[in-house]
């Protein structure tokens, strides 16, 4: 088998099982993919957390960071979205605002991945989103 056709069956196994423990909230399944020394760069660091920055480094601080997450998930944070793209060491796909009757939270996810794992992962918010944690932090129901 071609390296090429390794780091696509790599890209798409990434894609499909976070999309499957993002649903079902497994922590394990989740934690498991990624580098041990992975970085997650996300605005919701920053919400969640009350940091300066939105950076996460390491998977022992990645899985504290993600059991929040999970914990805190709005049902506007829904997992509508149509596919992918990849160059082979990265994929990117959106969760569009729009769905087929509702409006969800608008992100952009980019993970690169090496060796099989994520190495880095970067969560690009739209307006929805922000508004979204903006309405939830003055209510009092973040923190």
């Amino acid at each position: 088998m071609s390296s090429r056709h390794q780091e696509t069956d790599a890209i798409k196994q990434i894609f499909e099982a976070w999309d499957k423990a993002l649903g079902a909230k497994d922590l394990d399944a989740s934690m498991a993919l990624y580098h041990p020394d992975a970085t997650l760069e996300s605005p919701l660091v920053r919400y969640l957390l009350g940091t300066a920055t939105g950076v996460i480094r390491g998977r022992e601080d990645l899985r504290r960071f993600v059991a929040k997450v999970f914990s805190t998930e709005p049902p506007q944070r829904q997992r509508f979205r149509t596919g992918y793209l990849s160059d082979g060491t990265h994929v990117t796909w959106e969760y569009p605002r729009q769905t087929d009757g509702t409006d969800q939270m608008d992100i952009v996810e980019v993970m690169e991945i090496r060796d099989g794992l994520i190495r880095h992962h970067r969560v690009y918010w739209g307006w929805n989103s922000v508004k979204l944690y903006e309405e939830l932090q003055r209510s009092g129901q973040l923190r």
